[in-house]
């Protein structure tokens, strides 16, 4: 029987990665001319990719961006992404004592994020967590991405786990609708990156740190999903 596995969100999830987003933003936007963005004003768009927070900095200026000009803005905010990580980034607090209580109880992990493939290795050697995942795939690891269910499902396969025995762990209403359409059972945090507070969006459980994760709720998520 394979082995039960948990599938991680990256940013907002396991990650506070909104310090160097930011940053990265600013610095594109510095080139453009723009005044910098704050990360309350930026709010949950910090979670939907360097074009969604772009958009977002020039809309809160009452400026448009033409496509072209998104396009460009976007490649400079990668780039310099790319360079700084880690960065500032940071592991949320006990998260790695969650990740070792599963291990120990024979839980195997994978990353789903919409974050490339790429950027999401980086940025997981690079705070020593890479090895701990059977699998990372990101946005453009398959031919589709959350919240098409078949990226969390394929992560799973591509981990060597089985769907009836997962759970997804992420903090935002693209997680949740992921995990829903795969039939999976869904943790969701409430201190990531949503628009909204996550517990509207009816995942099956609602947490406030990784503490409140533990084996038997896991186990307890799987044996009710396949009942």
């Amino acid at each position: 029987m394979p082995a039960p596995i948990l599938v991680f969100d990256l940013d907002g999830t396991l990650v506070d990665t909104a310090p160097d987003l930011i940053d990265s933003l600013n610095h594109c936007l510095s080139s453009a001319g723009i005044e910098p963005a704050t990360r309350d004003g930026i709010g949950f768009h910090v979670g939907l990719g360097s074009r969604a927070m772009i958009e977002r900095a020039y809309a809160l200026r009452s400026r448009r961006i033409a496509a072209e000009e998104l396009e460009r803005l976007a490649t400079t905010f990668l780039q310099h992404y790319a360079e700084a990580i880690p960065g500032r980034s940071a592991v949320y607090p006990r998260a790695l004592e969650m990740l070792d209580r599963h291990a120990e109880a024979g839980f195997i992990f994978a990353i789903c994020t919409n974050k490339p493939e790429m950027l999401a290795q980086r940025l997981l050697t690079a705070l020593g967590l890479a090895s701990r995942f059977a699998a990372i795939c990101g946005a453009d690891t398959f031919a589709f991405r959350k919240p098409d269910p078949r990226h969390l499902l394929e992560t799973i396969r591509l981990a060597g786990g089985d769907p009836e025995r997962a759970v997804m762990i992420g903090d935002s209403r693209t997680d949740i609708a992921t995990a829903k359409a795969a039939g999976i059972p869904v943790i969701a945090l409430d201190f990531g990156y949503s628009d909204r507070p996550v517990v509207e969006y009816e995942p099956s459980v609602v947490a406030s740190h990784f503490d409140a994760i533990s084996v038997s709720l896991s186990q307890g998520l799987i044996h009710s999903a396949a009942a």
